[in-house]
This record gives structure tokens, sequence and C-alpha cells, in this order.
């Protein structure tokens, strides 16, 4: 079964908008885990933002479920942050600095060296590691060769698509990318603009979806629909 984990950093832009700390970070998400989220994601930044890196040590000491940090790690800081707090997972994104979010993948061809090297430092540690992939079958080819544990394949693309009108096309590239990963026994996570009109689609249709990860779209439905009620629609939408 494809798990929900619930990246909780649009609830830190809000508390950082105004200072003090509300929303309390801490106690929201211990309520998402108990609401039915199978997971919290970080991503802390090297501005801040959102994310503090002293949040990171705080809710490491309550999350109960899986705990999953993303970011760039060519940031010394990011690499010494996961390695001190140990999440379940790490999955790493080619993010620029001061990069509004993220919007592609690794060329894992042209980078096949680097993650090689900096994938063994996590594993050696007992860290599941991630990476940020575009769906291309290349890359997810060069991806097994990294040592990595699973992909997080991109899906922006694919939210484009099903909006316009078009999911079969748009979601194709994804279910090759995906028929590769599971060739090559990679693991496959996936996130990026999906949301609750184009996530039941997606699940469907992916063999061997392991996990997503959902920020932006659930904290703005939960606006409308209640954070409580807003957990439970995205994790119907997982099941299959």
């Amino acid at each position: 079964m494809t798990k929900l984990s619930v990246n909780i950093n649009k609830l830190a832009t809000l508390r950082n908008s105004r200072g003090g700390n509300n929303p309390d970070l801490i106690k929201s998400t211990a309520d998402i885990e108990r609401f039915g989220a199978d997971g919290i994601t970080v991503h802390p930044r090297p501005d801040e933002r959102h994310i503090h890196y002293a949040d990171v040590f705080e809710l490491k000491k309550i999350i109960t479920t899986e705990f999953n940090i993303e970011g760039n790690p060519t940031e010394q800081k990011f690499v010494e942050l996961v390695l001190t707090n140990h999440p379940t997972q790490v999955t790493l994104v080619p993010d620029a600095l001061g990069q509004l979010t993220s919007n592609h993948g690794w060329d894992t061809i042209h980078h096949q060296k680097y993650l090689k090297e900096i994938i063994t430092v996590f594993k050696n540690a007992g860290i599941r590691v991630s990476i940020f992939v575009d769906p291309i079958v290349e890359m997810i080819e060069a991806a097994k060769s990294t040592g990595t544990d699973r992909i997080e394949l991109y899906t922006e693309s694919y939210a484009k698509g099903f909006e316009a009108g078009a999911k079969e096309k748009a979601i194709a590239p994804f279910i090759k990318a995906a028929l590769k990963a599971n060739e090559l026994n990679l693991g496959i996570n996936a996130g990026h603009d999906l949301d609750l009109n184009n996530l039941k689609y997606f699940t469907q249709n992916i063999p061997g979806l392991l996990e997503v990860s959902i920020g932006h779209a659930l904290i703005c439905d939960a606006i409308y629909l209640g954070l409580e009620n807003t957990v439970q629609l995205y994790k119907r939408s997982v099941k299959m």
C-alpha cells in the first residue's frame, strides 16, 4: 500500500510569517500523525525560510512514524543535520541556493560520481536514501548504479497534464519510469503538485508506488476542510 508522508514546510512558513509559535509546529506534527499520516517530511533550506534547522532536532524527538528529510547534500550543514538526526529516509534534491521550490530531478548520468559518494555516506549511517528524478528511463537506469534505495518521481508535469485534461498522456512517462524502477529493484516515491484531484489516478496507475510526499496542496485543502479531515481524505486517495 502507498504511504502518505505529509510535508509540513507550509505550517512552518505560516508560523514564521508572524514570529512566535503559532501554529505550534510540534503539536501540529503530532496531530497529523494522529490523524493518520504514515510519515512526516521536512525540507530545510539554507535560508531557513520555512523549516528551521532547530525544528528538525525537536521534531526528531516526537515523530513516531517515518521521518523524511529532503534537501541538497552539497550543503555540508544539511549533511550534518541528517547524520545527527538519523531520519528513516533522506531524499536528495538538486535545489539551487535560494530556489523557491524544487523544479527538476538529478541528472543521474552527469552527477553519477558525486551521487555515489554522498549516497554511500548516508547508507553507511544506516539511513535509507531516495533521490529526486524526472520520469526519464535513462535517468532511472543511471540512478540504480548510484546505490540509492529509492527514487522520488518529480510529478509536476503529470499534475499539469492532468489539469489540462490529458491525464493518459501525462502519466505515460511515469508508468514507463516505474516499470523500469521495478525491473531494477528500486523503490518508488513520488511528489510535487499531487492533490486530491490527481492523486488517486496516479496511485492507481503507478506500479510499486511506495510513498507520496505532499505538503502545499494538503495544507491549502486543510484551510477549507480541516486538517484531520484532509489528512484522511488524502489517505483514502492512496488506497488501491
